[in-house]
């Protein structure tokens, strides 16, 4: 079992700047490919940002390239989302995912954090 806890989320203006932590333990953290989704209200969960396990590579979503930024840090056992220039479009619950595939962490990881809110006021 992989226990996953989002941290960061907020209130913020369109145009702003928040960075989310999700910190992982119960297994060998660099075995696991991480992602970021996000579930807007209405809508179906989707795929942001994807990190293999050792850092080299990355996935995002055509919406978010230029502004969000996924990284790691495997000596903390912790994947961060490095969100610039917000728009009000991308509040959400944003979700960290763990799977020790790299495609399944940016499809259907097997492991889920319970989510932390960002809303992005205009």
């Amino acid at each position: 079992q992989v226990q996953l806890v989002e941290s960061g989320g907020g209130l913020v203006q369109a145009g702003d700047s928040l960075s989310l932590s999700c910190a992982a333990s119960g297994r060998t953290f660099s075995n696991y490919a991480m992602g970021w989704f996000r579930q807007a209200p209405g809508k179906e969960r989707e795929f942001v940002a994807a990190i293999s396990g050792s850092g080299s590579s990355t996935r995002y979503l055509d919406t978010v390239k230029g502004r969000f930024t996924i990284s790691r840090d495997n000596a903390k056992n912790t994947v961060y989302l490095q969100m610039n220039s917000l728009e009000p479009e991308d509040t959400a619950v944003y979700y960290c995912g763990a799977s020790q595939s790299f495609v399944r962490a940016y499809t259907s990881p097997a492991y889920w954090g319970q989510g932390t809110q960002v809303t992005v006021s205009s």
